[in-house]
């Protein structure tokens, strides 16, 4: 035999025509040769070994315990009561995440908001790809890192082997991508594992509340790689969000709001309004129509109490939820209740998925910006709420009473940008004024 051809074992067995059934094989060189003593494991060891490897990796991902999170009982098109947009975002996502686990290539990053679905889809991916014989680990990104962390104290792997057994997985399943404690250690540890799979193209799967630009830079650019990452927004409400009787958010003040459409809104033709007055009516209505068709951007109707904007927003967004698409209406000081009450002991629901519902919401109404309290808190989390309906061009209606040189700078400079927003000023009076002028004529 050379030096390549590794020759069996003295004990001989039938069971395997290499090895005799012990599952080893050494080189039959030489004394003094590099290899001289050297095992290797035999083809039969080798098929055991990765079993046992299989069996590992299922286990450390708990898969066992997400066996009922498969394709066959994920819901394509969402619950009753959401809207054709967020149902065609979800079942675009299901078809490219089965699609993806019968043919693990690239990388598949799914992003949307709480209980859209996504951690039920990476589960759905792994546990497919386990039952066609091929070795995944899924984890959620602060069990990875603790299971990282562990290994230091551990008696039976070593750091780096743990490393690159996460490292070189044939696939690679993070779910909740951005929840971790972002330390020094944890970010480059990523980025490590990261790197490495993508210089390798190693199948992987992202999961991730997050956006693009909230993403460390480093791994932000790889995540945006066209050649490599299948991007796929899930624009669904959290299944777990109650919704009433006419798919509304609870959060959603638009059910008190049904009388208020486009057909009994009034442009007021018969108070002899001045000019300037009437055309500002007419213009907002005429924009609140044109939005209502097709939302884009953000849409602030200003001026006055009373003179009709309250309407125009609610007959928007009565026209959302007529199409099938209702949208998040809501007060902003009813806004800011609902997330303080998040932080009674007695919530049913966190803040971080309260405060996710609102700012990711695909239309969100705002009415009475202004009537709030300005309490530093409050200013501060209606900044974050704007900040990110701008970067992310959300769809957005405002109301306000207040002139925009009473606007909070960081809100008016993103409310101002013409790329983005376009602002009605309605000068016409309070209706109650012209009722008023009305009973003094008769």
């Amino acid at each position: 035999m050379n030096e390549s051809s590794p020759r069996r074992t003295t004990l001989g067995d039938p069971d395997c025509p290499l090895c005799g059934g012990i599952g080893y094989l050494r080189f039959d060189v030489p004394p003094g040769h590099p290899k001289f003593g050297q095992v290797v494991p035999c083809v039969c060891r080798q098929s055991v070994l990765e079993q046992h490897r299989r069996k590992r990796l299922f286990a450390m991902s708990h898969l066992d315990e997400l066996g009922h999170l498969t394709f066959e009982t994920f819901q394509p098109r969402g619950r009753i009561g959401i809207g054709p947009q967020q149902a065609a975002s979800l079942e675009q996502a299901y078809n490219t995440a089965r699609q993806f686990a019968e043919n693990p290539q690239g990388w598949l990053l799914l992003s949307g908001g709480y209980g859209c679905g996504k951690t039920h889809l990476a589960a759905a991916i792994a546990n497919a790809v386990v039952a066609q014989g091929t070795a995944a680990l899924f984890l959620t990104v602060p069990d990875l890192l603790d299971f990282l962390r562990f290994a230091y104290g551990s008696q039976e792997d070593t750091f780096e082997a743990r490393f690159e057994e996460i490292r070189q997985v044939p696939l690679l399943v993070l779910d909740d991508f951005g929840t971790q404690n972002a330390t020094p250690w944890a970010q480059e540890k990523l980025f490590q594992i990261l790197n490495f799979r993508y210089i390798n193209r190693l199948p992987t799967v992202i999961t991730t509340n997050l956006m693009l630009s909230e993403i460390e830079p480093r791994l932000r650019s790889r995540l945006q790689d066209p050649e490599l990452v299948t991007h796929v927004h899930i624009q669904a409400p959290d299944y777990r969000r109650p919704v009433d009787d006419t798919g509304h958010s609870e959060l959603s003040t638009l059910g008190l709001m049904s009388k208020y459409t486009f057909g009994n809104f009034s442009l007021r033709e018969d108070e002899r309004l001045p000019k300037r007055d009437a055309e500002s009516l007419r213009k907002a209505f005429e924009a609140a129509r044109a939005f209502a068709e097709e939302p884009s951007g953000w849409l602030i109707f200003n001026g006055p109490y009373g003179n009709g904007k309250t309407h125009l927003a609610a007959a928007i967004a009565n026209y959302r939820a007529g199409v099938g698409y209702p949208p998040l209406f809501v007060v902003v000081p009813d806004l800011l209740d609902h997330l303080r009450a998040t932080f009674s002991p007695n919530s049913a629901v966190s803040y971080d998925r309260r405060f996710e519902e609102i700012r990711t919401a695909p239309l969100l109404i705002l009415d009475d910006l202004g009537t709030q309290a300005t309490t530093p808190w409050a200013r501060e989390k209606l900044y974050q709420l704007f900040n990110y309906r701008y970067n992310a061009e959300l769809p957005t209606v405002i109301t306000t009473a207040l002139s925009l040189e009473e606007i909070d700078a960081r809100l008016r400079s993103r409310m101002l940008d013409p790329r983005l927003s376009r602002i009605y000023l309605i000068s016409a009076p309070p209706y109650y004024a012209a009722g008023k002028r009305r009973r003094k004529r008769a």
